[in-house]
């Protein structure tokens, strides 16, 4: 009998988009962070992609000091690979976003592959009791640019070069495959390539069928074989794009920084609730969820022995 597909499913635990006053269960402190991911692996999730929060604000904090407070804990209670961001928050620079991933060395770390408008501003509709000044000056922006030029770029993938980390590739457009084809076409990003098509944020790509299609479709014909493919839907679109991609060959991220719901109208209580609801749909299509040494040898990392943390 034939073996099962192997899934990988990441876990965004708290990102830089949600604002603490938007739910009670969004981590904060480094030990919600740390309970947090440790939770989502124990739940399936092969991966956690891990963001930093000032404990006392809610604000999104890049500094290695942040980090420093929890990823020794994860990595003591877990064998999950561990995802750095270096897109932070579209405030800050780009030096501030890199340090954590040039610090800790980790297996994987995140790489924003091109410039967008980045539109928060939708969610004061939604969420208007506000506990904090910076959540709503930070939410009603609508002059932010995430910005990753090409020099951004190469800085990043420069400086962790000695580092041995692999990079997740965030594609939030068609354009940012094509950004990542020119890099891989001159050898400074190498296969197997973990390319996260995001879906439903806005100024990027919406979460319809046919834009999950548009993007596989243009993926494959870039890189062929050469990539392993994973996807990210915002909000609403979280589930059913999981879902489809699944079925179509792909792999699959959840987690609060994307979407705080477990179903209309209900949050969901920790990360792990929604790594528990992709892995029903997972296995509901006869596939298996990969483990962290599963994923480790399908993306190629180094290992967790080699980070530095």
């Amino acid at each position: 009998m034939a073996s099962k597909r192997k899934v990988i499913i990441t876990c965004a635990v708290t990102g830089a988009i949600h604002t603490p006053s938007m739910s009670p269960h969004l981590p904060v402190t480094p030990e919600q962070i740390a309970e947090a991911a440790i939770g989502a692996a124990e739940a399936g999730a092969a991966i956690v992609h891990l963001h930093a929060r000032n404990p006392e604000t809610g604000q999104p904090d890049q500094s290695p000091e942040a980090f420093a407070k929890f990823l020794p804990v994860v990595k003591s209670r877990s064998n999950v690979v561990i995802n750095l961001t270096t897109g932070g928050a579209p405030t800050m620079t780009i030096e501030e976003r890199v340090r954590p991933a040039a610090t800790f060395r980790p297996e994987v770390a995140s790489l924003n592959l091109g410039s967008m408008n980045f539109g928060l501003f939708g969610m004061l509709d939604r969420f208007k009791d506000l506990e904090h000044e910076w959540e709503r000056t930070y939410l009603g922006n609508k002059d932010i640019i995430f910005r990753n030029t090409f020099g951004q770029i190469e800085y990043i993938l420069t400086t962790c070069a000695g580092n041995d980390t692999r990079f997740e590739f965030e594609c939030y457009d068609t354009a940012h495959l094509y950004n990542l084809k020119y890099f891989f076409d001159r050898g400074l990003v190498k296969a197997p390539l973990f390319i996260q098509t995001v879906f439903g944020l806005q100024g990027g790509i919406g979460g319809h069928p046919d834009d999950v299609l548009h993007m596989k479709r243009t993926a494959d014909r870039l890189f062929g074989d050469a990539y392993r493919w994973s996807v990210l839907g915002a909000g609403r679109n979280q589930m059913n794009i999981a879902a489809m991609a699944a079925a179509m060959g792909g792999n699959v991220r959840v987690g609060l920084e994307d979407s705080l719901w477990d179903g209309p109208g209900k949050f969901a209580e920790s990360n792990a609730v929604q790594v528990r609801r992709v892995r029903q749909i997972i296995e509901g299509l006869g596939l298996e969820v990969a483990t962290p040494d599963d994923a480790r040898e399908m993306l190629s990392l180094k290992g967790g022995h080699a980070v530095g943390f």
